[in-house]
């Protein structure tokens, strides 16, 4: 392999080259357990060999239904040496979405946690192939096999089967924000060009501890991590994110990274003290939505020593990023440049165009489409859909955004998540922004609400702080200074949570279903 291009390499590669180059550096550390890398590559063989035995060949699938587990690094480590196909299934899906997801890409295994064990029983008799139930921890379940039991049939050997370039390496769902999830097909070759982009972009290297709180079924966290592991890093695992036991976590594994969304890093904020102070973090990744002035202040403060970070992307294409030298509050134009999600990364090459193809005059709005080596190479099932995705090499993305003339990009709203109101647009985050800055509001989302005069309704859907209540004629009022007359919300709703998805992102698909059926 040595002087051979990136271009001719595989994710397993990263994995066998930091056995080889930090032995003995920790892959992943949870719960007072470590792997290193040397034990991650060999505990990895072992299940690839233990998966051929029972007839698994390249390229076949295999699936996983877990929270952030070591053990689900090593299925994702077996699968990348081996150029088997992992599925992720997301657990937050109904069992009736589970099945119809295991049934579209048809596994030969499937590894769950233990929790999972007794779901996945009723799940796996319905899928035609499906050979093996393993579970990631304890097999109490009837009819599973424990992954000791069955990583120990297996040998520490090089398997006869090992990754290529243009195998497909896993297989993602999307959140699903604009209708059914897509089954997203990622490469080899594609997620490492993302893994050596993310290295890149945090400045990771073999002594740096990144906390990973985000499901591992989710393409921000494989992203993250890969980025970690390109150098030979530490992967902290939390099963789930709890902001108080993030902050314990941190401070006694002295993390070096975090990656959040937003709505998370606020939570984590006001955990912060003098006991656990989180001096070791250098870098500070968020995505899924912008960086409010009011929160970045709060978290310089409390994290003086942090660099942000802002990524912008979906499963299908990573994006661009707002740099860390961007991330200031003492310029004049910082709260326009926090509300961008910064330049194209290296490699990628960014347009905004009309419903025609044609390029956007600078500062004006129109679907983000992107070209790249690391963009996904379609939808597993869905051949239409991804005729209408990838179009004359360019992924087109559905979100709607503006470059402006220094080549920032900004994210205007998804294109299926645009208003229509009486023949007039409205960008939803634009409304948020002025509906969440009042003091009454906690958390704010826009939608649009069948109207029958209007088509759509500007409806403003917030949480309130706790004792207050905030008022329509408030909202409108606080609106009218700010927006043109069509944008002021004609309807708020109140509520106590926010629906999300695994994101971080508002799962405004919902909102807009509960609107329909008549949410008050």
């Amino acid at each position: 392999m040595i002087g051979e291009p990136f271009s001719g390499m595989t994710l397993g590669d990263i994995v066998t080259d930091n056995a080889r180059r930090f032995p003995d550096v920790p892959a992943y550390r949870q719960g007072g357990r470590m792997l290193t890398h040397r034990d991650l590559r060999e505990r990895a063989l072992r299940m690839v060999s233990a998966m051929m035995a029972i007839g698994v060949r390249r390229q076949d699938r295999v699936a996983i239904l877990g929270r952030n587990s070591i053990e689900f690094g090593e299925v994702l480590a077996a699968t990348q040496l081996s150029g088997i196909i992992l599925a992720a299934i997301n657990f937050r899906l109904s069992p009736t979405e589970m099945l119809d997801a295991l049934r579209r890409v048809t596994p030969s295994i499937m590894f769950c946690d233990a929790e999972f064990a007794p779901l996945a029983c009723d799940l796996a008799s319905q899928v035609p192939g499906l050979k093996q139930l393993v579970s990631l921890g304890d097999a109490d379940q009837p009819g599973t096999e424990s992954l000791e039991e069955f990583a120990a049939r297996g040998f520490p050997d090089e398997p006869p089967m090992i990754a290529r370039p243009e195998d497909i390496a896993c297989l993602l769902f999307t959140s699903g924000t604009t209708g059914a999830s897509k089954c997203c097909i990622l490469g080899q070759r594609e997620l490492r060009e993302v893994a050596l982009t993310m290295n890149t972009e945090l400045r990771s290297g073999s002594d740096d501890r990144a906390l990973i709180n985000m499901p591992m079924f989710h393409v921000g966290a494989i992203a993250i991590m890969g980025g970690v592991h390109a150098r030979g890093g530490t992967v902290v695992l939390q099963k789930q994110f709890d902001p108080a036991e993030a902050v314990r976590l941190a401070a006694a594994e002295r993390v070096t990274i975090l990656h959040l969304a937003p709505v998370m890093l606020k939570a984590l904020l006001n955990e912060i003290d003098e006991d656990h102070p989180l001096d070791s973090v250098h870098t500070v990744v968020y995505a899924a939505a912008p960086m409010s002035m009011t929160i970045l202040r709060r978290a310089l403060s409390k994290l003086p020593g942090a660099g942000f970070l802002n990524l912008y992307g979906q499963t299908e294409a990573i994006v661009s990023g707002l740099p860390r030298e961007l991330h200031r509050v003492d310029r004049r134009d910082a709260a326009d440049q926090l509300r961008s999600v910064g330049f194209p990364f290296p490699g990628v090459a960014v347009r905004v165009v009309d419903d025609d193809g044609r390029d956007m005059p600078t500062g004006e709005a129109g679907e983000i489409v992107v070209r790249s080596n690391s963009l996904f190479r379609g939808y597993w099932d869905d051949h239409a859909a991804t005729l209408a995705t990838l179009r004359n090499g360019w992924c087109h993305t559905g979100d709607i955004g503006r470059l402006d003339d220094r080549g920032l990009l900004y994210l205007v709203d998804r294109k299926k998540d645009v208003i229509i109101t009486g023949g007039e647009n409205v960008y939803s985050p634009e409304v948020e922004d002025v509906v969440s800055g009042l003091p009454e509001v906690l958390a704010c989302a826009v939608v649009g609400a069948p109207d029958e005069r209007w088509g759509e309704a500007v409806c403003a859907v917030v949480v309130p702080r706790p004792g207050q209540t905030p008022t329509l004629a408030a909202v409108q009022e606080c609106a009218r200074k700010k927006l043109a007359g069509y944008k002021v919300p004609r309807r708020l709703v109140i509520i106590d949570e926010l629906p999300m998805l695994a994101s971080g992102k508002v799962d405004k698909k919902r909102l807009r279903a509960d609107l329909a059926k008549g949410m008050d």
